[in-house]
C-alpha cells in the first residue's frame, strides 16, 4: 500500500481536461516536491509515492500527488541541519 497513493484514471483525466497537464516526469516531479530526483526514487522504494506511468517512454509521475508527499516531510526537521547527522557523537553547541 502506498502512503500517497495516486488518483482513479478516469478523475485524473478530467482533472488534466480541466487543468491541464498534471503529469511530469522524473525531473518535473522533483522540481515540484522541491527535491533531487534521488527522493523521488527513495519515495517510490519506500512506498511514499508511486508512478502513473512507467514504460519505454519514461517513468511519469502525479504531480499533485507528489507535491503533497513533499508537504507531508518529517515530523521533526532540526533548525541546525548538524543535528541531523546520524551517529552517536553530540555536536557541540
Amino acid at each position: 500500500m502506498v502512503a500517497f497513493p495516486n488518483p482513479e484514471g478516469i478523475d485524473m483525466h478530467f482533472a488534466q481536461a480541466e487543468h491541464g497537464s498534471q503529469l511530469g516526469d522524473l525531473w518535473e516531479a522533483a522540481r515540484a516536491a522541491g527535491v533531487k530526483p534521488g527522493t523521488i526514487h527513495v519515495w517510490v522504494s519506500r512506498g511514499k509515492i508511486e508512478p502513473v506511468l512507467t514504460g519505454d517512454g519514461g517513468t511519469y509521475f502525479h504531480l499533485p500527488t507528489v507535491r503533497a508527499a513533499a508537504q507531508a516531510r518529517a515530523k521533526f526537521t532540526p533548525a541546525d541541519p548538524a543535528a541531523n547527522s546520524r551517529g552517536p557523537h553530540a555536536h557541540a553547541a
